[in-house]
């Protein structure tokens, strides 16, 4: 995750619309109106004639600016004996742990974290170099069964891994902010909604990889576990209120065991600009170019982007040149100067492919077809899944929680377009468990669904 994060609850804004002011942030740069914001506040757009009494007109919330770590910026741990100075310091702690991973995507080939961030009561922050300590085990023997706080857990589980910290209990506060129906779940909206605090975001696409780490690199870091636990902690008081702990539990025991995305099946299928490859042998030429590039691409330790942007693959694949000199005057070929020799290997080896090895136009379909097909195809289904989506959309409005967290359109797609032969309650329950959904959503969902197919009949 590199989102932004903030200071604590003591910044919200009291019923008088004032703010009160905390440390960690800077005397003088609080908001003082929404005009300071560049915003018009509704007294100031309207008539004076028509303008309520201002003992009726609710206060402009002003959000307090997070600018600096309330204990300051801590050195990064960059040896063993900081690492285990920082695990007693950890377990010495009490309470949730808040943890961030910062990675260098778009600079580095792979998802590996670079900086690790933790925060408990009682023990401060630290920041981890997970390139010079690359085992962080002692932390994990600190933490223990303490639960972690996150934000978008799935972003980080894996490269936290990586290092040696795998969670046995977690709260994903952007998830959680899903599930009580916030409209905007980043970070910085939970924590502006939650706590009244505005938080920078300059340094959320930096290189992490970057040695030595320039200061205000570290500050952000810091501030991104700041207030993770308190935002937690308002989170999950809205979650009880409206009934809907357990739903949350259960989507956090299962993120504790997420190992990451399945792995796609020909994942340079997904190349930028593909749809404008239409002959099987340019098919095979994308897919060598993409396997060279990846190559490439490790070796050197950078992004596959960074040696050969997706569109300029494209290009080499349709005008499939067979010397460096075919490039020559080509504006659109121009980046692939730089290996070219690699390009022109790749483009051979697809070009001496007999047909019988070519790859496929596109992958045969191992689910549902496109929806858009199924009123054709399938009236029925299609009848059903309008009729599903229209109930569910319904109880999601209700309760305000997004309708693709109820049940993951694919699950929904995959039982309506292959459904049991007995469509009651019963038998979707069944079918919906061993699709993957959760109990709590087979409650919810399989009703639902029940009655949408019955009135289909």
């Amino acid at each position: 995750m590199s989102a932004n994060a903030a200071r604590s609850r003591e910044g919200k804004p009291d019923g008088a619309g004032s703010v009160q002011p905390r440390s960690g942030s800077v005397p003088g740069e609080v908001t003082a109106s929404a005009e300071v914001a560049g915003e018009r506040s509704p007294a100031a757009a309207a008539d004076p004639a028509e303008v309520a009494d201002p003992a009726e007109v609710a206060p402009e919330r002003v959000l307090i600016p997070l600018l600096a770590p309330a204990e300051g910026v801590p050195a990064v741990v960059v040896d063993e004996r900081r690492l285990v100075e920082a695990g007693r310091a950890i377990d010495s702690g009490t309470g949730p742990v808040a943890i961030d991973a910062e990675r260098a995507s778009g600079h580095r080939y792979g998802q590996k974290a670079y900086l690790v961030q933790l925060r408990r009561k009682g023990s401060g922050t630290w920041l981890l170099d997970a390139i010079a300590c690359p085992d962080l085990g002692p932390v994990a023997d600190a933490i223990g069964d303490a639960e972690w706080v996150l934000h978008a857990a799935s972003q980080d589980l894996v490269c936290l891994a990586d290092v040696g910290l795998r969670p046995k209990h977690l709260f994903d506060t952007e998830l959680g902010a899903r599930l009580v129906g916030l409209p905007r779940v980043g970070l910085g909206a939970a924590v502006e909604h939650y706590l009244g605090l505005s938080l920078a975001k300059e340094h959320s696409a930096v290189d992490w990889s970057t040695r030595p780490l320039p200061e205000p690199w570290l500050r952000y870091a810091a501030l991104d576990v700041e207030v993770l636990v308190e935002l937690r902690d308002a989170i999950a008081a809205d979650l009880e209120s409206q009934g809907k702990t357990e739903w949350a539990r259960q989507e956090f025991e299962a993120l504790t065991s997420f190992a990451g995305p399945p792995v796609r099946i020909d994942p340079w299928r997904r190349t930028s600009g593909m749809h404008r490859v239409r002959k099987r042998r340019a098919v095979a030429i994308v897919r060598e170019l993409w396997q060279t590039r990846e190559r490439l691409a490790e070796q050197r330790d950078t992004s596959p982007g960074r040696v050969l942007p997706d569109a300029v693959l494209v290009e080499l694949a349709l005008a499939a040149p067979r010397s460096a000199g075919d490039l020559d005057g080509v504006r659109e070929l121009r980046p692939a100067r730089r290996n070219v020799r690699a390009w022109i290997d790749a483009i051979r080896r697809a070009a001496a492919l007999p047909e019988s090895q070519l790859p496929a136009l596109t992958l045969a379909a191992t689910g549902p077809p496109p929806p858009r097909t199924w009123a054709e195809r399938e009236p029925v289904a299609a009848a059903r899944l309008v009729q599903c989506r229209a109930a569910l959309t319904a109880f999601s409005q209700e309760h305000e929680v997004p309708v693709e967290n109820l049940i993951t359109p694919d699950i929904l797609r995959r039982l309506l377009w292959s459904p049991p032969k007995d469509l009651g309650e019963d038998s979707i329950r069944a079918a919906l468990a061993e699709l993957g959904a959760r109990p709590w959503q087979v409650d919810i969902a399989a009703p639902l669904i029940a009655q949408a197919c019955a009135e289909q009949i």
